[in-house]
């Protein structure tokens, strides 16, 4: 209910990746697209899409509002996990009191919040994450099946987004103290490698057949696809520069400064596990004994593995949102050991009144420090429903000269086609397999005939690339006019007629087509 009313409130998702890749990934895995387009989402095509076929039939099943409320009561499932994941922690201090400080801290997660009803993976892929963390974290003796289960669920959530790898890592070096750790590393490593092969392997095996690479185009100066660079592809925007910098991205967080995300927000939590852990380790050289018990170590660690390996790979916030949620319970834990730790007479069976008050005192500051993102909304009043021109109502070749244009392929004539033309990261190789496509669709003509997308007015340094027609004997036609689309954030699209015949690309450059406005 509260994962529904939040995406009610904050409006129609039309995120920049939604509109690149996400949308498109699902599409053409259910219209079978992939062989016939060429990258319509840019390089973020290649990237498994079976993680994005679920809000994809949601949106284009159900109408506005209710494909939303749908998913945000998905992504809203995390706060029930989160009350059971707390029980399971706290032992004899989960109460109503303790219990209702967790979930309150994570239904204010900033990141996890912003990915409430959205195409966003992270908040999707963290469900299964906190049941196998819920699990390895029960006292069970079962024989290593609970291991074998979570190693499951993390296994399918690495397979689906492979930045969970990270929390994968974590949960398997936090085995290690348990009291069978063989039994439970065989038992866990079996089922995530069983679940990463079933989500990630059909995938894999496409990519490798028809570019050289099981993971292509990354990773390449690995496996050395000739249809793409032969150098690293990675985000490096947002990683810290040297030992005191990434010690104090938690810091940053608090007052609002986000180097490790595009999208502002402030976010507390991270500083406030810090600070605890420094002052329990305080308490336990002063007082000379162990403040944490056994369970809790493991649980530490399995936080500080997966959030070094986070900050080591990428350091991209949403990535993160599964140690976001997982911060609420372990602040708890903290503060219920450390004010144990410091009382005179042994900690009773249940926190007393002064405990449940610090505690739920605590948790409302960290809520109410708290400040989500905004990755791009509209109101539901106002739901994203293109018109077509006449023109555009017949099958035809899209040629995208920009980005973000991958969600117009479920809104175009069925039967089109969608080339991107100006992907600089991984451009298309001429006479590579992605070329051969865009010859041959081209060679064989639709009914709509040919046109290139790309922004009406955009900013200098993001120019539509209209000399790369030139590459396929093609130029925009200045004896029609161009139509025009609206995009999600009603930024203007043009959409120009393109014929046989190319021109000059200084020429290219300086065109300015006609449109049915001029």
């Amino acid at each position: 209910m509260a994962g529904a009313l939040y995406a009610y409130v904050a409006g129609e998702d039309i995120n920049w990746d939604w509109q690149n890749y996400h949308d498109y990934g699902a599409f053409a895995l259910v219209h079978g697209r992939f062989d016939v387009d060429v990258a319509p989402g840019g390089f973020q095509t290649f990237l498994n899409p079976l993680v994005y076929l679920l809000p994809y039939v949601l949106r284009h099943s159900l109408s506005a509002p209710w494909w939303g409320l749908a998913l945000g009561a998905l992504h809203g499932l995390n706060l029930a996990l989160i009350w059971w994941v707390t029980r399971v922690l706290l032992g004899r201090a989960a109460d109503a009191f303790t219990i209702t400080a967790a979930v309150l801290i994570a239904a204010l997660s900033p990141m996890a919040l912003s990915e409430v009803g959205t195409s966003f993976a992270d908040i999707l892929t963290a469900i299964p994450i906190l049941i196998g963390v819920a699990l390895i974290f029960r006292d069970d003796e079962d024989g290593g099946r609970r291991f074998f289960i979570a190693g499951l669920l993390m296994g399918a959530a690495t397979g689906l987004k492979l930045t969970n790898a990270v929390f994968l890592v974590g949960a398997g070096v936090s085995l290690l103290l348990v009291a069978r750790p063989l039994l439970a590393l065989t038992a866990f490593g079996a089922g995530s490698a069983l679940a990463g092969i079933v989500t990630a392997g059909p995938w894999a095996l496409k990519m490798a057949r028809e570019f050289g690479s099981p993971l292509y185009p990354f990773y390449n100066t690995i496996f050395r696809s000739p249809e793409a660079p032969l150098g690293s592809i990675a985000d490096t925007r947002f990683l810290p520069q040297g030992l005191l910098d990434a010690l104090a991205y938690p810091f940053y967080w608090l007052v609002g400064v986000h180097p490790s995300s595009e999208s502002p927000f402030r976010d507390p939590r991270f500083a406030v596990v810090i600070v605890l852990l420094i002052a329990l380790v305080v308490t336990a050289l002063w007082q000379k004994r162990e403040v944490l018990t056994l369970r809790d170590r493991r649980l530490i660690i399995l936080f500080c593995v997966s959030y070094v390996l986070w900050m080591l790979a990428f350091s991209i916030q949403r990535y993160l949102i599964p140690l976001e949620l997982l911060a609420a319970p372990l602040i708890v834990l903290l503060l219920v050991r450390l004010i144990d730790a410091w009382r005179e007479q042994a900690a009773p069976e249940r926190p007393s009144r002064s405990v449940q008050v610090v505690v739920l005192i605590a948790a409302a500051a960290v809520a109410l420090g708290s400040q989500p993102s905004d990755w791009g909304r509209r109101p539901w009043s106002d739901p994203y429903r293109p018109q077509l021109a006449q023109a555009l109502q017949q099958p035809a070749t899209f040629l995208m000269l920009q980005k973000p244009f991958g969600y117009l392929a479920a809104l175009l004539p069925e039967g089109s086609r969608f080339y991107q033309l100006a992907e600089i990261v991984v451009p298309i190789v001429p006479g590579g397999v992605l070329d051969r496509r865009v010859r041959s669709g081209l060679s064989d003509p639709l009914p709509g005939g040919i046109w290139a997308l790309y922004f009406a007015n955009s900013r200098p340094d993001y120019q539509p690339r209209l000399e790369l027609l030139a590459d396929y004997d093609l130029r925009i036609d200045e004896t029609r006019p161009c139509e025009h689309l609206w995009a999600p954030d009603k930024v203007e699209v043009m959409a120009c007629p393109v014929v046989r015949g190319a021109i000059s690309a200084a020429s290219t450059a300086g065109l300015k087509p006609a449109s049915r406005a001029d």
